[in-house]
């Protein structure tokens, strides 16, 4: 056989030595050290950044967190939507008709894979990306630069943490109901509370939702269902387990449209923005994905833990669909291709930890070290055929018979992947001083197997990678906190160059130094970082080659600085902005691109949000909130042949406290969210052939019950 699996030690194994390893470190004094409180987030919770308990004020790294409030505030569907504030990262990059996948950059680097829970929700690299509905979320949290010290194998930019609702013990229960343009209809359920007198307490979330997509002839349907339980075994012990299904039988369109009509002249005029290039007989996204978890935590005594965090997923996705080929010269008439994919993946992946603190003289110690696992085994086929072309001035929705499409071209091959990582974290306090230092050892491997050839043919890689991480931050007295701090990324590259050489992977490093800011009653946090990343070992083409030979030579940098702040300016208003100047250029290459910006990397943007909240009068209990977005111009294309027009957008939010009319109607309210308010045109485009429209104005009213 070509592969063979890594040997690995089992968890429970782990979990016997941290438990023998535990009794060298019963004697150590216990650290007077600050906690965050853990109420909402329950035990298992560690912060993205550090996979400890320190705050983020306290991290010398550039971190933004998005909290339920503020989700609920803003009215957000999403992870998508739940990014539009976040500085530095661009969002919705295929516009808002396309809502089956989370695609956004961060500091100029997309990223397809984000992490619930702090493990990774392992995509196969094609269609079938497991995506996590906010109603299921308690906090969105946005870790910028390399983040491989901790989580391996992530693009430099950064990595989005999706933190699910933990159970608690206090009983609660909002039912939700949500209607809106688009024809939406939805229903969600938040239950949560101590079983009996027990040890137990759960927590259930679900969600109905149906509407019409912002395309023509488009729908989304979508069905959650999130139950977990917290089993307090003793005063030191806890056992999570969480189950997360989802079902979205109908999940709108992913095809593009032409730049001429839509970002650029058309000499026929301007395309609508719900213009859909598909066929309604040729357009279905079906997927399916159930994820079992569980999580153990245990503490050995007041200095001493250990957390075990795994998780089982079993998904799949098919799809019916069409992509665009060319615009022909009459500039209406456009090139289709049909093809379909059905693509099926299971994963495992687990995370055991074991922290400690301890003092060596002055210093204070707080030891991470951790072992991860991650497997993904995905079976994907995929088959194309020619197809009608279609007037986007006129569009004919009824031109493809599936039945009579000749696939001229297909490929059906499994896909699996596995990666090992042992990583080691000591965070010292000295004083006012906080430093950081972190390495990781990761080995991963993957084994495409091509069956559509008749002859089972296997092709392997195998690469590994340490990446390094130390940053350092000074407390002041009066709350600024400098901080400087370098860091390491890795991306396993798959291939050879023509001469039979192994990739290497693809690794990045970012120096990042700022300034952060929290006044003594937490009114008002400031924080702004300037950011410098390289990213090398891109694959360029062979110039000694045919079109089709690599090698790595291509280097990328994005340089930057991000501006973010949060003020309660008065007792009744406040106020959350951001500020992201980038400056990202492709440094080396051998295609032409050499200088040129990549796409979807706007210079400028800019956000605010600013609440009002009465207590007094009439209106008292009312809170009306109102956002701008702002996001400069971006490339039309890799070669930078134009430019994509910046864009400003308006949302607003208006809620009411029911309490206010009634002491019996605590936790329940209103509320009424526009995004898009005064229905703003804008597109975002991969090339001069693939534009998306961004999304349409949608305004959602909202009635929850609290009991």
């Amino acid at each position: 056989m070509l592969y063979q699996p890594i040997r690995i030690l089992s968890p429970v194994a782990f979990a016997i030595i941290c438990a023998l390893s535990s009794s060298a470190f019963a004697e150590q004094p216990i650290i007077d050290s600050t906690e965050e409180q853990m109420t909402v987030f329950g035990k298992a919770y560690r912060n993205t950044a550090t996979k400890t308990t320190l705050a983020p004020m306290d991290t010398p790294q550039a971190i933004s967190n998005v909290d339920r409030e503020t989700l609920d505030l803003r009215g957000v569907k999403s992870v998508a939507e739940a990014l539009r504030y976040v500085p530095a990262v661009n969002t919705e990059l295929r516009g808002g008709a396309v809502s089956r996948l989370d695609l956004f950059n961060i500091r100029g680097f997309i990223n397809y894979q984000n992490f619930y829970d702090g493990l990774p929700l392992m995509f196969n690299g094609w269609n079938l990306q497991p995506q996590i509905d906010s109603i299921a979320l308690e906090q969105v949290e946005v870790f910028k630069g390399p983040t491989s010290v901790l989580y391996g194998n992530i693009p430099p930019g950064g990595m989005v943490n999706l933190i699910a609702k933990s159970p608690q013990q206090e009983q609660s229960t909002d039912v939700t109901v949500t209607a809106g343009n688009f024809d939406r209809k939805e229903l969600s359920i938040d239950s949560t509370g101590q079983i009996a007198d027990s040890n137990l307490s759960y927590r259930v979330v679900a969600l109905v939702r149906k509407k019409e997509g912002q395309a023509d002839t488009s729908e989304e349907e979508r069905y959650v269902l999130a139950p977990s339980l917290d089993w307090q075994l003793s005063d030191k012990t806890l056992v999570n387990f969480n189950v997360y299904y989802q079902n979205d039988p109908s999940a709108g369109i992913y095809t593009s449209v032409p730049g001429a009509g839509s970002v650029l002249s058309n000499p026929n005029g301007k395309l609508d923005s719900s213009i859909f290039t598909g066929d309604e007989n040729w357009n279905t996204y079906e997927r399916e994905v159930l994820m079992l978890g569980y999580k153990i935590n245990h503490e050995f005594n007041a200095d001493w833990r250990f957390l075990m965090n795994a998780r089982y997923m079993n998904a799949d996705a098919y799809q019916e669909n069409t992509y665009n080929t060319a615009l022909q010269s009459d500039m209406r008439t456009v090139g289709r291709n049909a093809y379909l994919t059905d693509e099926k993946s299971q994963s495992f992946v687990i995370d055991n930890q074991i922290s400690g603190r301890f003092n060596t003289g002055v210093l204070e110690h707080n030891v991470l070290l951790g072992f991860d696992y991650q497997q993904l085994d995905s079976r994907i086929i995929y088959k194309d055929a020619s197809a009608p072309s279609i007037d986007v001035f006129n569009p004919n929705h009824q031109q493809i018979d599936g039945s009579s499409l000749n696939f001229t071209y297909t490929t059906d091959f499994d896909l699996e992947s596995r990666q090992v990582g042992i990583y080691v974290q000591d965070q010292l306090l000295l004083g006012n001083w906080i430093v950081i230092a972190g390495g990781r050892y990761d080995e991963y491997e993957q084994t495409s197997t091509d069956h559509a050839s008749g002859a089972d043919t296997a092709a392997a890689i195998k690469q590994d990678n340490f990446a390094f991480r130390l940053g350092g931050l000074y407390n002041f007295d009066n709350g600024l906190a400098p901080y400087v701090s370098y860091a390491q990324s890795f991306e396993p590259v798959v291939g050879n160059d023509r001469h039979g050489n192994a990739f290497v992977p693809s690794t990045g490093e970012q120096w990042e130094a700022g300034l952060k800011y929290e006044s003594a009653d937490m009114s008002k946090t400031f924080v702004i970082s300037l950011f410098n990343i390289t990213k090398k070992n891109d694959l360029t083409r062979d110039p000694t080659g045919t079109p089709y030979d690599k090698v790595q030579t291509g280097e990328t940098q994005s340089k930057g600085v991000e501006v973010e702040a949060n003020l309660m300016l008065t007792d009744n208003l406040d106020l959350a902005t951001s500020y992201t100047y980038m400056d990202m250029k492709v440094t080396e290459d051998n295609t032409g691109l050499e200088g040129k910006t990549p796409i979807w990397v706007p210079k400028h943007a800019a956000n605010a949000w600013l609440n009002y909240y009465i207590y007094n009068g009439m209106p008292a209990g009312t809170t009306i909130g109102t956002g701008i977005r702002y996001v400069g111009e971006t490339q039309i294309d890799a070669m930078n042949s134009d430019q994509v027009p910046d864009y400003t957008l308006v949302d607003m939010s208006v809620a009411y406290d029911l309490s206010y009319l009634s002491d019996s109607l605590d936790g329940s309210s209103i509320s009424v969210v526009a995004s898009n308010l005064f229905g703003t045109e804008y597109y975002s485009c991969y090339d001069t052939n693939n534009c998306w429209f961004g999304a349409e104005r949608s305004i959602t009213a909202n009635v929850k019950f609290n009991f």
